[in-house]
């Protein structure tokens, strides 16, 4: 008999092969133990530094907070990500922060971001395309110009500057809606005036993009603080801070899509595309039988490519089949199929942002043998490495 109580599943293949493990054993170690003490700290409740992002997830829609240290949260860890992380589990949404930055409190349930303090435009956009293809985003959060102001940087073409960084989203992830927000007060009467100037081309570019048929979203930020919201003149207080969280949540619910429906965390079923074939999930052969395997094949839409991603974690296809690990193996290798729904946590399934879908019972990642690319190569788990035949895109 199986682990998980039913029938094994004779004749099947495990689809071992020789590896190369792109992370050396002391290397994958170190790294497992950073990632363990981070879980440590936020069961702990304490707040958290600055530091690359942990690869939380709860398999929702991914979401890039984007921009400098009013995104990280200087001075309240976490800052609007906070309020906002709350509003959308109140609103039984359930969304993926994404970005290679992680930092706050306990009580913030996905601490992933990319708030660079004191980055202005240019240097958020020299990286920008970089993140959008690693992370991926279905929406993004942007508010920056802030440190163009204080620096007193070329402020008169801070707005081309971002005119050019929302090109390169909107290039990068065409299908994202992207929230771009005025930004907020500031204290210093001459550095305010700055900040209003460069904020009243803001609604101009946003209005140019929608009219190239792009999906971006005017965020009138600068209206919902005042300098008393300000802990030292540049940055929320908590309140402050939550003031920016109910703005953007607001502006997520007005626009179908951007963080799914409440209740069901996803927007819907949909592929899912490996990034180093470029080819999709698929059952062998359209297939619905229990032990039917999955593969990669050419994408095609039709059903047995049509994936819902649930709140439990699972990967459902057909409706009442979902992707599994064949016996609640283990072990690298062991082959991936569908079967009826059961809970169990060989069908979990944890989307992280660096585009690998772990298997939780396993805790190793969906993987296309051998780094093929060829149509019907049948998938396996293996131990995480990071590599392409591991990372998967959705849409």
């Amino acid at each position: 008999m199986s682990t998980t109580g039913r029938p094994e599943r004779k004749g099947m293949s495990a689809n071992i092969a020789t590896r190369f493990d792109p992370l050396p054993g002391r290397t994958w170690g170190r790294w497992c133990a950073a990632a363990l003490m981070a879980v440590a700290l936020v069961i702990a409740g304490t707040a958290m530094g600055t530091g690359v992002a942990a690869a939380e997830s709860n398999g929702g829609v991914r979401v890039m907070p984007l921009g400098d240290s009013i995104t990280e949260g200087t001075q309240v860890p976490g800052g609007y990500r906070i309020g906002l992380w709350q509003r959308l589990a109140a609103g039984r949404y359930t969304v993926d922060f994404v970005g290679s930055q992680f930092n706050g409190p306990g009580n913030l349930g996905d601490h992933d971001h990319e708030g660079h303090p004191g980055w202005r435009i240019d240097q958020i956009d020299a990286n920008i395309t970089g993140w959008l293809r690693t992370y991926t985003p279905r929406t993004v959060l942007l508010h920056i110009g802030t440190n163009d102001v204080l620096q007193n940087y070329n402020v008169a073409g801070a707005p081309q500057r971002l005119s050019t960084l929302i090109d390169h989203i909107t290039t990068a992830v065409p299908d994202a809606d992207v929230f771009v927000a005025t930004i907020i007060p500031l204290s210093n009467s001459g550095q305010e005036s700055a900040a209003r100037t460069f904020n009243a081309a803001i609604p101009g570019i946003v209005q140019s993009k929608v009219n190239s048929g792009k999906r971006v979203h005017l965020v009138d930020m600068h209206s919902k603080l005042t300098t008393s919201d300000l802990i030292d003149g540049i940055h929320p207080t908590a309140g402050g801070y939550d003031k920016m969280a109910a703005a953007w949540y607001g502006a997520l619910q007005s626009v179908s899509g951007s963080i799914g429906q409440p209740g069901s965390g996803t927007p819907g079923a949909g592929a899912i595309r490996g990034v180093g074939s470029g080819r999709c999930l698929d059952v062998a052969g359209a297939s619905q039988a229990n032990g039917a395997q999955a593969q990669i094949w050419d994408c095609n839409g039709q059903a047995n490519q049509q994936w819902t991603p649930t709140a439990s974690g699972e990967l459902r296809v057909y409706g009442g089949k979902c992707l599994d690990v064949y016996g609640a193996g283990t072990a690298d290798g062991a082959s991936v199929i569908i079967w009826d729904c059961n809970g169990q946590t060989n069908q979990q399934w944890r989307f992280n942002s660096d585009g690998t879908i772990t298997a939780v019972g396993a805790n190793k990642c969906l993987d296309v043998p051998n780094y093929s690319t060829a149509n019907g190569v049948k998938l396996q788990i293996w131990t995480c490495g990071g590599g392409a035949n591991q990372r998967w895109t959705r849409s």
